[in-house]
């Protein structure tokens, strides 16, 4: 207690060669000890020298190592100058402290009890220490302190414990395995605290440090074979007759007996907080509570099944989860429900839920639980699995796009499972992923959705997704259509729909009763605008390519006057909006396509032309470009199947509005309108009333000059055909017409080419 710190640190080294060398060093105890407690507990006042108060906890320890059981009468003393050298603001008086606890700990087992509960504080208040060593000693100093100690201590250690598995430093994670593995194996009150030990054992199952996850499982299976030692006479009809599960997940050892009946015996008391962990705000808690989930459940085996209400409710927490790993380690754990839980109970919990507003969280539970299960005893149970993926509330609860990914797993869990079990749900399963490839998505899932179907299509040893059309079009098409007199542009089955037409490829040419009679239905002019424009839109795609679709089979052009007259020629009716204007301008275009690829004959054409010409003659004023060239095209087509047959009236109406095109904004609908005025010529020569169409060829004449200026070369060539055309009808006064242009104006640029084609017809006849 010197004044000069020399003096101390002299004094210190004298009393530490001393006791290391004397024989009796005990006889010093009763002098030293309080002195140490002097200089070192408050509040007489601790020493101020850092070196010298480690030197004197170093001091303590050779006591305590050469003194052994005789420190017992002073386990008070020592007791306090641990309390305050723990809390010591040097680490490394810290850390010789923690020694020092582990070393009396040692010394005197049988009186230490007395005192241990006295440095439980001060080392959880150290155990947080900002230097990793420090942890590392104070865990080790934890760990002897209660197992010679006071066991009834564990409660208030664990949740630091427990903390400390998330440490950033691996040697501070391997002691705190190191510990929790020395309490199962020989804490006197162990079987007191199984429940609260073991998940701290195996969260060490899943460190990032193969070193720490080694150790986790050495103590595990030690502790387990000792268990099942002290337990032989409860388990000996297990140990004789137990039988290996015939399914067992892939990649995984089955842990022992002692370990899996541990877990089993204790999995009641740890789940409801392991459940709760599992939805804590911190995401390493919620990733490390998942993890050990997946662990106990594959100790657990078959015992799942009285925790399972409990388990699903987690499970569709978990798996809506926003962290991937949180998400990943809870499918994981489904999948063990449907290995070791009889699908008979698991089913029965889960269904259920779908009954209600199924969330995509129920769906992925239930595709991992079908994942995970065997086929044998899966297979009773397929054909209820099928309905209740296929019910409306289940397929078409949501347009979802992650939703919908989980319904098409949940399929591919079912086929990849079943096999050709799926055959008796095959129906049910087309219509799921008919569903699913409905919703607008990307072109990913569509993908996805194919490769499914070909799938299932293998599984019954089909060719292609095309023969499941093929099985099942006619009752997808009925499935779709039930609803169809109430169909609006939000009706889930119009889209379904479009994919049966549109994918079937030329399955649909097979199935054209039910698919006219929908579209007959679905486009009337009362029905909703924004629908029939998305039904008009698959007709007119399947009309593009025919051959491969519709008529597939050769049956449509039976069906061309229902498509004509009660589905064509009602929408070509005008009606003020834009939605109508697209509507209109589907009809044209699917029009165009039944001429362009031949099915509409000429034989088809003569029927159907007093309904339709008036309209297609009004849509050559439409906004859109499209409708204005395919509708001159189209009147093209009919004037040379039919104009001969025309009367004045037809005549006149028919070129007053295709003229008007050739002052059309583009370029295309001009040159398709002059073609349409060659072909009106020609068969005006051939008709019965020219002689009373005289002043409107002049007239006709006469507009056509003015375009023979036209900026477009292109439309230039075009207009001097037409002309070339209609001179047969009266070259005098074709001639006298462009002799009043040139007598105008400067010669057009073909004009004179006109005029020596007049003349050499003139000659010709």
């Amino acid at each position: 207690g010197d004044a000069a710190e020399r003096c101390r640190e002299l004094a210190l080294q004298l009393l530490r060669h001393g006791l290391s060398h004397g024989e009796r060093p005990c006889e010093a105890l009763p002098v030293l000890l309080p002195a140490l407690a002097q200089r070192l507990c408050p509040p007489q006042g601790a020493e101020p020298s850092e070196e010298l108060r480690l030197g004197l906890g170093q001091l303590l320890s050779l006591l305590l190592q050469r003194c052994g059981a005789s420190m017992a009468p002073y386990l008070g003393d020592i007791a306090r100058v641990l309390q305050a050298t723990l809390l010591d603001h040097y680490a490394e008086v810290r850390r010789e402290s923690c020694r020092c606890a582990v070393a009396c700990a040692r010394a005197v087992p049988e009186h230490f009890h007395m005192q241990s509960e006295s440095l439980i504080k001060p080392l959880m208040q150290t155990i947080s220490h900002q230097h990793y060593r420090v942890r590392v000693d104070v865990i080790q100093a934890t760990g002897a302190v209660i197992q010679f100690g006071n066991g009834k201590s564990v409660d208030d250690v664990l949740s630091h414990l427990a903390q400390r598995l998330f440490d950033e430093i691996p040697k501070v994670r391997h002691a705190v395995t190191t510990v929790i593995g020395e309490w199962l194996l020989h804490l006197r009150d162990r079987y007191s605290y199984f429940h609260k030990l073991i998940p701290l054992l195996l969260g060490s199952f899943t460190d990032e440090i193969p070193e720490n996850t080694k150790l986790a499982w050495t103590y595990w299976e030690k502790i387990g074979l000792q268990w099942e030692k002290e337990n032989e006479e409860d388990l000996k009809d297990k140990m004789d007759f137990s039988v290996p599960p015939a399914h067992y997940p892939k990649g995984e050892t089955r842990p022992g007996l002692g370990c899996r009946e541990l877990v089993s015996r204790n999995l009641s008391k740890i789940l409801p907080g392991l459940c709760h962990d599992i939805t804590d705000w911190v995401e390493s808690t919620r990733i490390k509570a998942s993890q050990l989930l997946y662990t106990l459940l594959l100790h657990a085996e078959d015992h799942i099944t009285q925790h399972m209400e409990l388990l699903l409710r987690t499970l569709y927490q978990a798996c809506s989860d926003e962290e991937s790993e949180v998400v990943k380690n809870s499918v994981k754990a489904a999948e063990l429900i449907g290995t070791f839980v009889s699908p008979k109970v698991s089913l029965k919990l889960i269904t259920p839920a779908f009954g209600q507003t199924p969330k995509a969280s129920c769906v992925m539970v239930l595709a991992a639980v079908i994942r995970g299960s065997p086929k044998e005893t899966l297979q009773p149970h397929v054909t209820q699995l099928g309905n209740t993926l296929s019910q409306p509330e289940v397929c078409q609860r949501s347009g979802e796009v992650f939703y919908m990914e989980q319904l098409l797993y949940c399929v591919q869990a079912l086929i990849e499972v079943c096999q050709e079990d799926c055959k008796e749900i095959s129906l049910q399963l087309m219509k799921v992923l008919v569903t699913i490839m409905a919703i607008p998505s990307s072109q990913d899932l569509k993908e996805k959705v194919e490769k499914t179907m070909s799938s299932l299509a293998e599984v019954q040893q089909l060719e292609s997704f095309h023969c499941l059309y093929k099985q099942h079009i006619i009752q997808l098409l009925e499935w779709v259509s039930v609803s169809c007199e109430g169909w609006t542009c939000y009706s889930p089955e119009v889209l379904q729909f479009e994919v049966i037409a549109t994918h079937s490829g030329p399955v649909i040419g097979e199935a054209l009763d039910d698919f006219i009679l929908v579209l007959k239905t679905c486009l009337q002019p009362n029905r909703d605008p924004q629908m029939r424009l998305k039904l008009f839109t698959v007709l007119s795609q399947l009309l593009q390519k025919a051959s491969e679709t519709i008529n597939s089979q050769g049956l449509f052009p039976s069906y061309l006057e229902t498509v004509i007259k009660d589905i064509l020629a009602p929408n070509l009716q005008w009606h003020a909006g834009r939605t109508a204007a697209a509507i209109r301008a589907t009809a044209v275009l699917c029009l165009w396509a039944l001429i362009h690829c031949e099915m509409l004959s000429p034989k088809e054409i003569l029927k159907v032309k007093d309904e339709l010409m008036p309209q297609i003659i009004a849509s050559m004023d439409e906004d859109s470009k499209m409708t204005r060239l395919m509708a001159c095209r189209i009147v093209d087509v009919f004037l040379k199947v039919c104009g001969r047959q025309f009367d004045a009236d037809k005549f006149k109406n028919t070129y007053t509005e295709v003229l008007k095109r050739l002052d059309d904004a583009s370029c295309d609908v001009r040159l398709a309108a002059a073609h349409t005025l060659a072909n009106w010529f020609k068969c005006l020569k051939d008709s019965d009333v020219k002689s009373s169409m005289e002043g409107h060829v002049e007239f006709l004449y006469q507009e056509l000059l003015i375009h023979l200026d036209d900026p477009d070369e292109n439309l230039q060539k075009a207009v001097l055909e037409v002309l070339k055309e209609g001179s047969v009808l009266n070259p005098d006064l074709l001639v006298r017409e462009v002799e009043g242009v040139v007598h105008k104006h400067q010669t057009p640029l073909y004009c004179n080419q006109l005029l020596q084609h007049i003349q050499s017809a003139k000659e010709s006849a």
